[in-house]
């Protein structure tokens, strides 16, 4: 008779026999394109790694972007739910295009030195406030799409960042009511011409951190309540495999909560708005020597429970 170390070891085991098997109950939010429909659709992924789930083959009167998504709130969020509970045609990953899973948004929000140990690399104090700059949404492209390496600059950098997506309007947002605007959390690149940010451009960071195709995301939007702790997450960057960042979302000086609150007194936050919380140690710019990315290599950016970006730069 097996006592109750045994039984949970049993059904570890059987579970890691079945799950390749069994549509996963995360929320995995993501657009995609196939060659047999016409246009972005919306999907859910069925697992970490897993195919797509078209949710407007499943329901037609879902919108087909996220941000419209988003917009409806609770309303589309229960046919998702809907979906989930029921055994729906699977389209393998090979089979279909990721794109990113918030495309145009209103606005993307970068937060600067905000991991301790990233403040500890650069040898400078810990903020005391978030220190705020921003992309412009043309940056954004899917999770495997390139990386341009642009003409204009030398000095191109990794940073890999846990990135928050905004499911409900607000401004002057409370701390303790935050993650209720909060719809989920993806993998960010934010890509960074150096030479651009710290030494052209009045070392305005804007123009070095913006360039076309500078914001990868994805590949999903895994809604919050499917991430058990968004605050105590492993985030790894590697380049051509070598791993150069390796951290915990617990190192950020200012959490989520924080954030928005912060943000929302100088704008409006809106459904599908993204920001960016910052990166660990280990980039390119601050090692010795400096060492930045070239044509032909291959960024792989992940955060635990949320998936990882595959980029190759050209």
């Amino acid at each position: 008779m097996l006592g109750s170390s045994g039984r949970r070891l049993l059904t570890t085991v059987l579970q890691a026999q079945r799950w390749p098997f069994q549509p996963s109950r995360d929320m995995r939010l993501v657009q995609f394109q196939a060659p047999h429909l016409a246009g972005p659709h919306l999907g859910l992924e069925s697992g970490n790694g897993g195919g797509v789930i078209d949710l407007n083959a499943f329901e037609p009167t879902l919108p087909k972007t996220m941000v419209e998504f988003l917009e409806q709130g609770e309303a589309t969020l229960s046919v998702v739910r809907r979906a989930l509970a029921t055994q729906l045609p699977v389209l393998p990953r090979s089979e279909v295009t990721f794109l990113a899973p918030v495309t145009r948004p209103d606005k993307v929000v970068c937060v600067g030195m905000n991991y301790a140990d990233h403040c500890r690399e650069q040898n400078v104090p810990v903020p005391k406030e978030p220190i705020i700059f921003s992309k412009f949404a043309s940056a954004i492209v899917g999770p495997y799409d390139n990386i341009i390496l642009p003409p204009e600059s030398q000095e191109v950098d990794w940073e890999v960042e846990l990135a928050v997506v905004i499911g409900k309007r607000g401004k002057y947002i409370k701390a303790t009511d935050a993650m209720a605007h909060v719809a989920g959390f993806t993998v960010a690149h934010d890509v960074s011409a150096r030479d651009w940010q710290m030494g052209r451009n009045g070392k305005q960071w804007l123009l070095g951190k913006t360039f076309d195709t500078f914001c990868p995301l994805g590949p999903a939007l895994v809604t919050k309540d499917s991430v058990a702790d968004p605050h105590n997450l492993k985030i790894c960057c590697r380049v051509n495999g070598e791993v150069m960042q390796s951290s915990n979302t617990n190192q950020m000086v200012f959490k989520t909560e924080e954030l928005i609150t912060w943000v929302s007194q100088f704008v409006t936050l809106y459904p599908g708005d993204i920001i960016l919380t910052g990166t660990p140690p280990g980039v390119g710019v601050f090692r010795k020597p400096p060492v930045f990315l070239k044509k032909g290599d291959e960024v792989q950016c992940e955060i635990e429970e949320l998936g990882v970006i595959i980029n190759k730069v050209v």
